[in-house]
């Protein structure tokens, strides 16, 4: 989860999320190398007092700095690609999980279970006990080290369901059935809360999800049942 002070991205927990910021820090150091050329070539004909009578009009300095540019977003691009293709695939997900969004609340259903499903609101904080604005009453149970479909739609506003650590932001819509997937690598509790604004109480309907292995989530269903 996120605290004070941290500038970098949280931890990640998923495959993806690790891919995400990968790209990141890719990205991030072509950005850097341009910014430093840039500012030295500026600096440079700040302080210059030369003059060079061939460099107005020349064609093959336009052509390199065309080209230069051109190559640089060839090397954002293709892994960019990559990564969008990988964040829509499916790949025989183990269990469905329909998360609907409601003002100001989350409700989930257990698919391929019967008559599991329960509302999700935010507790209050008492005695330290708990993560401020995280944590809830009904948490969602997910077996680690499979892949998970997730269906998200919404009853009255539009929604966001956001876990950063896990890599998966879905807007949940109205009327519309979005989708995603996700792979948790290892058992703990992840946080994330509505990522739009859709009220008054929006930063107050976070979402827990607390990963256990996979012979401890199938005593959680029977026990539920």
């Amino acid at each position: 989860m996120m605290t004070w002070s941290n500038l970098n991205f949280q931890n990640s927990a998923s495959p993806l999320m690790e891919q995400i910021i990968f790209f990141h820090d890719h990205t991030l150091i072509i950005l850097i190398m341009i910014t430093i050329l840039v500012g030295y070539i500026m600096l440079s004909l700040f302080f210059n007092k030369f003059n060079n009578r061939f460099l107005s009009e020349n064609q093959l300095i336009e052509l390199i700095w065309t080209i230069i540019p051109a190559i640089t977003l060839i090397f954002i691009a293709l892994p960019s690609l990559k990564l969008l293709y990988l964040l829509d695939e499916l790949n025989n997900p183990l269990i469905t999980l329909k998360t609907i969004g409601h003002q100001w609340y989350w409700s989930y259903e257990y698919s391929d279970f019967k008559n599991i499903e329960f509302d999700s609101y935010m507790i209050q904080l008492e005695n330290n006990q708990n993560f401020r604005l995280l944590d809830t009453d009904n948490r969602v149970i997910i077996p680690m080290n499979n892949q998970i479909r997730i269906l998200i739609t919404a009853s009255d506003v539009i929604h966001s369901w956001t876990i950063p650590s896990l890599g998966v932001k879905v807007d949940a819509n109205p009327g519309r059935l979005n989708q995603t997937s996700f792979f948790i690598n290892n058992p703990g509790l992840f946080f994330g809360q509505c990522s739009e604004i859709c009220g008054t109480n929006h930063s107050f309907m976070p979402i827990t999800i607390e990963s256990i292995p996979l012979k401890n989530f199938i005593n959680w269903i029977n026990n539920y049942s």
